[in-house]
């Protein structure tokens, strides 16, 4: 009985867990330990706060409550009373009354009545995250000395869980940067070097309209070129800040992507394969990116004359490609420059790892270019 009782908490745990460390976005992954933590020690009431540096909370979640309940209680709590305690002392709290502790300030009109009480600390190191606690067991008799090393047990892994998803927003956010910096770094390159040009080149031909006007117009022809090729680079700066809308799925959005493509570029773009694949959000989007770079680094700089998306999902593993027979290049020497274009092959890479992906590109100069990426189901 003791072993099976034994097993039974060790699944609990381990599907709490993993039901945490599932999640990458900071407020997600509160919401997901409340919840497992309530679950967990069958609580009626869960809530987890991470304090500021101004004497509240920047974030504070709750389980058990409803939207409108949570909206009639007020504003966040502040760090006073048993919230205060918890932060200043990492022994947990387990009492029968919370409303008998020396500690206990009350509680807002519309708030629930809480009775028997288990919190705990979320650290890291030294740094304090957040506290946890549960209120009111829903088997009666309160929380047990079980129930206080099992929560204490579940909060070292959501400080874990809590630390990653801080270190991927922060690293999502140093994305977001390095991508803006990249398309200035496009714009100027290539529009503001056109513009230049085309600026240049009107003013030689006012300057020989009154005495060679055969020239003058060979110069305004070169013009309504130069414009027309920096209309191009524009919209396909524009193209790429473009959100990719996922909404349908990765496969049709990929079709959509290409069909624009195919209709806007001198090259022919195909999609071939899979009509559809089962893949989470984040992996639908990472895929979707690499694709839109390899496409944009294939028709900026390998003057194809086709390039086709080749896509299959078999033995769990999803598998594409983003082929072109435009001039290739050598990815043992350029691998960001002006052939690998763009983010470059070092950050396609990461991208496919930050996914458990594997990209690789077949390259040779003169043959066209292959870049295939391997990401599990």
């Amino acid at each position: 009985m003791a072993e099976r009782d034994a097993n039974a908490t060790l699944h609990a745990v381990s599907s709490a867990v993993l039901a945490v460390t599932s999640h990458l976005s900071v407020h997600e992954v509160l919401q997901v330990i409340v919840r497992a933590a309530a679950r967990l020690l069958d609580a009626r009431y869960a809530a987890l706060g991470v304090p500021d540096d101004e004497g509240s909370f920047a974030e504070f979640v709750v389980a058990g409550i409803s939207a409108e309940q949570w909206e009639a209680i007020g504003p966040l709590p502040r760090q006073h009373g048993m919230l205060a305690a918890m932060l200043r002392d990492e022994t947990p709290r387990r009492l029968t009354d919370i409303r008998a502790a020396p500690e206990f300030e009350g509680w807002p009109v519309a708030h629930p009545v809480l009775k028997d009480f288990l919190g705990v600390r979320i650290t890291d190191g030294a740094d304090v995250l957040g506290i946890i606690f549960l209120a009111n067991k829903t088997g009666g008799g309160g929380f047990t000395a079980a129930d206080e090393e099992l929560l204490t047990l579940f909060a070292a892994h959501a400080a874990i869980a809590m630390s990653n998803a801080r270190l991927y927003e922060r690293n999502r956010e140093l994305t977001v940067v390095a991508e803006r910096n990249r398309l200035a770094r496009e714009l100027h390159d290539a529009v503001a070097q056109k513009l230049f040009s085309l600026r240049l080149t009107a003013r030689a031909a006012a300057a020989l309209a009154p005495r060679d006007p055969a020239r003058s117009a060979a110069e305004l022809a070169r013009v309504e070129e130069l414009a027309g090729e920096a209309l191009a680079e524009l919209r396909a700066v524009i193209f790429e800040l473009r959100p990719a809308d996922l909404a349908d799925g990765l496969v049709p959005s990929l079709r959509k992507h290409v069909d624009v493509l195919d209709r806007v570029s001198d090259a022919s773009v195909r999609y071939a394969g899979a009509t559809a694949v089962a893949l989470t959000e984040e992996r639908e989007t990472v895929v979707f990116r690499i694709v839109q770079e390899a496409l944009y680094n294939a028709l900026r700089h390998a003057g194809p004359e086709t390039v086709e998306v080749r896509l299959d999902a078999t033995g769990g593993v999803l598998n594409l490609e983003v082929a072109d027979d435009g001039t290739g290049f050598d990815p043992a020497t350029e691998t960001g420059g002006k052939n690998g274009g763009g983010l470059g092959l070092a950050s396609m890479t990461e991208r496919a790892a930050s996914v458990g992906g594997a990209l690789r590109i077949d390259a040779t100069p003169g043959k066209g270019t292959v870049v295939r990426l391997e990401v599990p189901l």
